[in-house]
């Protein structure tokens, strides 16, 4: 527990300081987001507003995390260093964020809304899902566990459904690279995207310390939990729901930076690992249902266009809907945040009255 509170502490520190310096730094670069000129005509205000701000979240989490290990090791016997699980996802955000920053860079320098074309980013996200899906069915512990397992999972393992070695590669990507993306496309408001992990990423603390709690190696019972490096994984969480707070200090409306491509496909790709080695791939659907639903809204605004020549929504992804009906961008914003925030809260109900019942 000291661990997890350590690794949210220093990540949110570091990024609440971080992040000025680079908006410093970004805005005498001339590093500022390019706006979309069919977007709300409120937006075009932003024009210049330095971005890749997801380079301090990034930064905050890594230090967060191997600070929090590196301060267990110094106080006590009992540190086992970072999990193959811990460094696997951060892999994956790490990964990720770098294909947001070439995607980000480029549309700087060549003063577009428009990186990285389609091709290149999602070759981007192919090698790096492909490799972590790879590695995750390495590195068995003592027990047999690996990070990931081939079963796909809502609570834990569903064992009528074993994906073969491939498959689950396959399988890998299809939720990286959904995650990424539904995380990008919520980054169009002040603060939605940040705040909104912050409380995903926070619902994975507790999910990961209950499974440590109940892990089948220190307490097998018939509710306990097959998870490799479940504490791990929460230290993971901890540390980038830290650094999403302090992010958020200067995202919030009206916002000093953007955290770009880089923080918003680092982000998905954090859910997503997160959801594949905590063995919650159909729960993290509810847990992060408002990413969910932005990634949903622009899908049917583009098979409904392409089929009728009508528009569904004034606008996608959905909260531009809204902000074209007239709704205030911080009624939006906030308005989001709550359905962010019991979409968590029903999804850890889900996650403990499915522990309850297979207990009882």
């Amino acid at each position: 527990m000291i661990s997890i509170l350590i690794a949210a502490a220093i990540g949110l520190l570091v990024s609440i300081l971080l992040t000025p310096y680079l908006i410093r730094v970004f805005s005498r670069q001339g590093f500022g987001q390019e706006i979309r000129e069919e977007g709300p005509q409120g937006h075009k205000s932003k024009r210049g507003t330095p971005t890749m701000g997801g380079v301090a979240i990034i930064i905050a989490m890594v230090v967060g995390y191997f600070a929090a290990h590196l301060m267990i090791w110094l106080t006590s016997d009992t540190g086992t260093g970072p999990s193959a699980s811990g460094l696997l996802v951060l892999f994956l955000a790490v990964g990720l964020g770098v294909v947001g920053f070439l995607d980000d860079f480029i549309k700087i320098r060549k003063q577009r809304n428009l990186g990285l074309n389609k091709t290149a980013k999602l070759v981007g996200q192919l090698v790096v899902a492909v490799a972590f899906g790879v590695l995750a069915l390495q590195f068995a512990d003592r027990y047999g566990l690996t990070p990931a397992s081939r079963n796909l999972s809502y609570v834990r393992d569903l064992a009528l459904i074993t994906f073969p070695g491939v498959v689950f590669v396959i399988f890998c990507y299809v939720v990286i690279s959904g995650w990424s993306n539904a995380v990008n496309f919520t980054d169009g408001l002040d603060g939605l995207a940040g705040g909104t992990s912050a409380m995903v990423l926070a619902t994975y603390v507790v999910i990961a310390f209950w499974q440590a709690r109940l892990s089948c190696v220190v307490t097998p019972q018939a509710a306990c939990y097959d998870v490799r490096d479940p504490l791990d994984l929460a230290v993971v969480a901890a540390a980038a729901a830290g650094a999403c707070v302090g992010f958020l200090w200067w995202n919030a409306a009206p916002a000093k930076i953007f955290m770009g491509d880089t923080g918003s496909l680092a982000l998905g790709g954090l859910v997503a690992g997160l959801s594949i080695l905590t063995r919650t791939e159909l729960l993290a659907i509810v847990i992060g249902g408002l990413f969910m639903v932005e990634m949903i809204s622009v899908v049917l605004q583009i098979a409904v266009f392409r089929t009728t020549r009508r528009r569904l929504f004034r606008m996608a992804p959905f909260h531009h809907h809204f902000e074209l009906a007239g709704w205030a961008e911080t009624t939006v914003i906030i308005r989001f945040w709550l359905l962010a925030a019991i979409c968590c809260m029903f999804g850890l109900g889900l996650f403990y009255s499915e522990q309850l019942g297979a207990g009882g």
